[in-house]
C-alpha cells in the first residue's frame, strides 16, 4: 500500500505560526521532501526533530521519481517549501500531479500564506481575486499578461522581490494607470512587517526615493466594469485569446471565443496569435 505525501505549510516568517498539527506531521513521517534542505533543517532543529531530506526544487525535478518511488513503497513523505503553502507558486505543483497520476494520497496540512494574508489586510475587495504570482520577465509575455491584466475586474495578487519592485510599479503604472489603487504588503508576519494602501502612482513615487527592503505583496485593485459598448481593439482581442490559451484552449477555439461579440474575424485574431 502507498504511502502519503503530506503537502505541509511552513511559517512565511513568524516560527509560531507553524501548526501544532504541521509539527505532528513532519515528527511522523519517513522522510521531507524540501525546496531549500538548510531552510527546513533550521525548522527541525526549532522543533527538536530529525529526518531524512531530499532536495526538490526548481532545477533538481529529477528527484521526483525518487520521491515517488518511496511512496509508492510504502513510505510517508512531507513536502514543504521555504515558506508558505508548497505547490502554490512552487516547484512542489509538479511532484503533486505526478503523486495523483499514481494514485499516491496527497494530503494538505494548511497553515500560512502569503498571499492570502496580505488578500485579508489589504483593504481591497475579496469576494473575487485572482493569484498572478511573478509576473514574467522576459518583455513579450511580461506586457501581454500586463495586457490581460489591465481589463481583469477581480483583484490582483501579485508577488515581487525588493530589487524588482520599482520596475515592476512602473510598468503597472504605464498600463493600469497611477490612480489605481494597491496595497503593498512587505515582510508579512516578520519584525518589520508593513502594510500600505495607497495608488501606483504614489508607490511608485516613494521607492523610487527610497529604496524598497523585504519581499513585497501587491494586491491590486481590479479595473472598473467594462461599460456596454466599450471600443473593443485588435490587442484586446487578440489578448482575450491568449488569456483563454493560457487556460488550455487550442489557438483556434481562443480565437473564435476572443472574435465572438467583436468586430473582428476568428481569421484576424487567429493570424496575430501565430505570429511570433
Amino acid at each position: 500500500m502507498a504511502g502519503t505525501l503530506y503537502i505541509v505549510a511552513t511559517p512565511i516568517g513568524n516560527l509560531e505560526d507553524l501548526s501544532p498539527r504541521a509539527a505532528t506531521t513532519l515528527g511522523m513521517v519517513d522522510f521531507i521532501a524540501a525546496e531549500d534542505t538548510r531552510v527546513t533543517l533550521r525548522l527541525l532543529n526549532h522543533l527538536g526533530l530529525k529526518k531524512p531530506m531530499l532536495s526538490y526544487y526548481q532545477h533538481n525535478f529529477s528527484k521526483g521519481d525518487q520521491i515517488l518511488a518511496r511512496l509508492e513503497a510504502g513510505e510517508n513523505c512531507a513536502l514543504c517549501s521555504d515558506a508558505g503553502m508548497p505547490a502554490i507558486s512552487d516547484p512542489g505543483e509538479l511532484l503533486v500531479k505526478d503523486a495523483l497520476a499514481r494514485n499516491i494520497p496527497v494530503c494538505p496540512i494548511p497553515g500560512p500564506s502569503a498571499s492570502v494574508s496580505a488578500l485579508a489586510v489589504s483593504g481591497q475587495d475579496t469576494a473575487r481575486w485572482v493569484f498572478e504570482g511573478f509576473l514574467p520577465v522576459q518583455k513579450k509575455p511580461r506586457r501581454q499578461r500586463l495586457d490581460v491584466l489591465a481589463r481583469e475586474e477581480r483583484t490582483i495578487l501579485l508577488y515581487e522581490a525588493p530589487h524588482k519592485l520599482v520596475n515592476t510599479l512602473e510598468d503597472l503604472v504605464q498600463t493600469l494607470g497611477p490612480d489605481r489603487s494597491v496595497t503593498l504588503c512587505r515582510e508579512l508576519t516578520k519584525l518589520h512587517e508593513e502594510i500600505r494602501k495607497t495608488t501606483l502612482g504614489q508607490a511608485l513615487e516613494e521607492y523610487r526615493e527610497t529604496p524598497p527592503r523585504g519581499e513585497f505583496v501587491l494586491v491590486v485593485a481590479g479595473a472598473a466594469p467594462a461599460v456596454a459598448g466599450e471600443e473593443m481593439t485588435l490587442d484586446l482581442a487578440v489578448a482575450l485569446a491568449r488569456e483563454l490559451m493560457d487556460r488550455g484552449q487550442s489557438a483556434s477555439a481562443a480565437a473564435k471565443a476572443a472574435a465572438s461579440g467583436s468586430p473582428f474575424s476568428k481569421g484576424q485574431i487567429y493570424k496575430e496569435l501565430i505570429q511570433e
